[in-house]
């Protein structure tokens, strides 16, 4: 059933991140980030912002940093930004259906 749900998003040209979970991030500048498809925020501070998404969990450093809009699916960070990290969970909850 899988198989044949991918196909069609293929066939429709549908962008993964729409017919899936996967997370999309996209950097603007310095000074803003937008995350589409997150699940929730797990620590917000001025210099620092963790965002859990489906997949793993995006880590933000920098100064000033602003949690500008949010809606159900998607999140925008401002200020300056330094340095995005990834953490993948994926593999975690692998081993723990195993």
């Amino acid at each position: 059933m899988r198989k044949k749900i991918r196909k069609l998003d293929e066939i429709l040209e549908i962008p993964v991140e729409l017919s899936t979970n996967n997370p999309k991030v996209t950097i603007i500048g310095f000074e803003r980030l937008l995350i589409e498809n997150y699940r929730g925020i797990l620590e917000y501070q001025d210099y620092f912002v963790r965002v859990n998404t489906y997949i793993g969990i995006v880590n933000i450093n920098g100064f000033n940093l602003n949690l500008e809009e949010m809606t159900t699916d998607d999140l925008l960070v401002t200020g300056k930004i330094e340095s995005i990290d990834f953490e993948d969970t994926t593999e975690n909850t692998e081993d723990m259906n195993k």
